[in-house]
């Protein structure tokens, strides 16, 4: 028997694919050091898990497949405080923000169709556009230049009558790379001159740490019927277990066509949904701690890996990942390397190898991306260990 093409084509998650390796390392009592997940250590909000705590019923049943309305009514009011103006019909409850992206790819992109994105960019991206047959075509961003985005010229050179969409991400992950205003006005002005979608992922827009302002895709004007945005609340409110994103888009026809993918899920998870409509109420002090935490482990991070011989990252300006250059020909083999055959005082480094977030073969071969969301006692010792880790890696290979 035969797999499917598409099962075959979808690559590997490059944030997933060692978990075997650490697993093998921990079963030998070998502290492992994850910066390989976008994981937060930061707690929960209070009041979400006290709305998980309380929730009562006797059954627990299926919700709307669009989402419970008092969380699309939560959201509609969230947006509302990034001068985001949306009806809660205007938003539907995904199983977290990738189900989103994948509703996203399936409403617009036929197999073919080609779809515009940065690289690196976030891997799953690739493996929703293969399995829905859709051709990924990549701008270039270099780590030289802090993933700065190239001309919009370089956007245009790409299109072709194939081209259904073009992908952003802002705050970028993997890079930490901000849009600015006039980069989003020209993507504006393309997308309407080539009568495109725009898939505008905006699930870190809590952090930012260069002190402008956000823009939402969403604040740009005349796309209406061309923007689907993207959310989570799994980073914002450090709730990955719940699984509740949301798609957001006021055309109308999107909104139909994903409410048929919608139903044909059922619904998304129902505590989830309490979870998150409870949590758009956590208070400003808890979302101003968090910021200053993350920036002030973005800035111990970049410090020490600079310090590092060989090694350079440039300084993310949002979200908490940064793209990072060793001094290696194969990152894959020093990250497999650092979970099966080395530890340092009883510890390793787990990485995401940087390769698996281009769409270019060959790109990204000597880096790595790394996500600041441990504290930083325990980031502090895991740049020990690469270090370490880097020194021996020379004299084995």
């Amino acid at each position: 028997m035969k797999l499917s093409n598409r099962a075959q084509k979808v690559p590997s998650s490059p944030i997933r694919k060692l978990v075997p390796f650490a697993d093998e390392a921990k079963k030998k009592g070998i502290k492992v050091y994850h910066l390989n997940i976008g994981q937060p250590d930061i707690k929960t909000p209070a009041v979400g898990l006290e709305a998980a705590r309380s929730y009562k019923a006797d059954v627990l049943a299926y919700s709307h497949s669009q989402g419970i309305a008092p969380l699309r009514q939560k959201m509609s009011e969230y947006y509302d405080r990034y001068g985001i103006r949306l009806d809660p019909d205007e938003i539907i409850i995904t199983t977290g923000g990738s189900e989103a992206l994948l509703f996203a790819f399936q409403a617009v992109l036929d197999p073919g169709d080609e779809l515009i994105l940065t690289d690196p960019s976030y891997a799953n991206y690739l493996s929703f556009a293969t399995s829905c047959g859709a051709v990924v075509k990549a701008v270039h961003t270099s780590i030289d230049e802090g993933f700065r985005l190239p001309p919009i010229e370089k956007f245009e050179e790409l299109i072709t009558l194939k081209t259904r969409a073009i992908l952003v991400c802002n705050p970028n992950n993997p890079t930490g790379y901000l849009y600015t205003p006039e980069e989003m006005e020209q993507l504006r002005k393309l997308v309407l001159k080539h009568d495109l979608f725009l898939i505008s992922d905006e699930v870190y827009r809590e952090f930012i740490y260069n002190g402008k302002p956000y823009l939402s895709a969403m604040n740009l004007e005349g796309l209406e019927e061309h923007l689907i945005m993207v959310d989570s609340v799994s980073k914002r409110y450090s709730e990955c277990g719940i699984r509740v994103g949301a798609l957001v888009t006021r055309n109308k026809e999107i909104r139909a066509a994903v409410m048929k993918f919608a139903q044909a899920r059922l619904s998304p998870p129902i505590y989830g949904q309490v979870v998150a409509a409870a949590s758009i109420d956590t208070p400003a002090s808890y979302m101003a701690e968090v910021w200053e935490e993350y920036k002030s482990r973005r800035d111990f991070l970049i410090e020490g890996l600079n310090r590092i011989p060989g090694v350079y990252s440039p300084k993310p300006e949002g979200a908490f990942y940064t793209m990072v250059r060793l001094p290696v020909e194969d990152a894959e083999d020093f990250c497999k390397w650092c979970l099966t055959d080395f530890s340092y005082d009883g510890a390793t480094v787990m990485m995401a190898p940087g390769a698996g977030f281009y769409s270019e073969s060959g790109a990204g071969r000597d880096e790595v991306r790394m996500a600041y969301v441990l504290n930083k006692e325990d980031l502090g010792k895991a740049l020990v260990v690469l270090e370490k880790a880097l020194e021996q890696y020379k004299t084995v290979k």
